[in-house]
């Protein structure tokens, strides 16, 4: 092997440090404003009660854990999620590739998509549970329908920029339409897929979170909505610590996809 150069091993060594000032640099800030928040609590700067504490919400959190409601309430909120996000990215991925094999529908439904990403989802959602009743079923498709139409849309932008030179190459060696999709189209296109479902991820956790405020009886957004009502701050405040740290790990796990796809293709 060759042994780096010495402006090499600097570089190196500079990068590792900019690592660790940044990650030592997150943490101070998250215990900082802990330590501020429960302090300004516990000496009555802020009303605990409105604006509870650290303490109160882990405490709360473990009571929680301790009845075992907090892993209903959560796994509830994970599932909607997920289906949603799955059904979105498979629905999203299928309606791209038609309109990509078809432009002239593509110019036919481009108005439509446009409109019906730009809606406000919120509006939809008492109507789907007028259609669909107070289900698990409402709850998903509100998921869906904060993401769906925007993922169509990146998606087919994403299929309709490839390098046309390449595709043109696949109809010179006598390929079809088919080949150049699987093997140019899609293969350039993953990267744009895999950040498509990193943004699609958290839309769906907001969408099912809106299906949640207004169809559900378990949940975190249930919990949000009812710990307001009852005034219960401790149980809405860790219900979005809990969404937090939900969509974080989402994320870093569709980010954890996108390397295996960087080495595998």
């Amino acid at each position: 092997m060759n042994e780096l150069s010495l402006g090499q091993q600097e570089y190196l060594q500079q990068h590792r440090k900019h690592q660790r000032i940044v990650r030592i640099s997150r943490i101070l800030i998250l215990f900082s404003f802990l330590f501020l928040w429960e302090f300004t609590a516990n000496v009555g700067i802020i009303d605990s009660f409105i604006f509870s504490s650290p303490s109160k919400i882990a405490l709360c959190f473990w009571g929680m854990v301790l009845d075992r409601s907090i892993f209903l309430h959560t796994g509830i909120t994970l599932y909607e999620t997920i289906l949603s996000f799955l059904f979105v990215t498979a629905i999203g991925i299928l309606v791209a590739v038609t309109l990509w094999f078809s432009p002239k529908l593509s110019e036919i439904l481009d108005p439509y998509l446009v409109v019906l990403n730009s809606l406000p989802k919120s509006a939809l959602a008492p109507l789907l549970i007028v259609w669909l009743g107070a289900t698990k079923t409402t709850i998903i498709v509100a998921g869906m329908s904060v993401a769906i139409f925007g993922s169509i849309l990146s998606l087919y932008t994403s299929f309709t920029t490839v390098d046309s030179g390449k595709i043109k190459l696949i109809y010179t060696l006598q390929g079809t339409r088919m080949q150049a999709l699987l093997k140019v189209v899609i293969p350039s296109s993953i990267p744009a897929i895999i950040s498509n479902m990193k943004v699609n991820i958290g839309l769906c956790l907001v969408g099912v979170i809106i299906g949640e405020f207004l169809a559900a009886r378990n949940g975190l957004g249930y919990l949000i909505i009812y710990s307001s009502q009852v005034f219960k701050m401790d149980w809405l405040l860790m219900s979005i610590v809990l969404l937090c740290i939900m969509a974080m790990l989402l994320y870093t796990l569709i980010s954890l996809l996108g390397k295996w796809c960087d080495k595998h293709f």
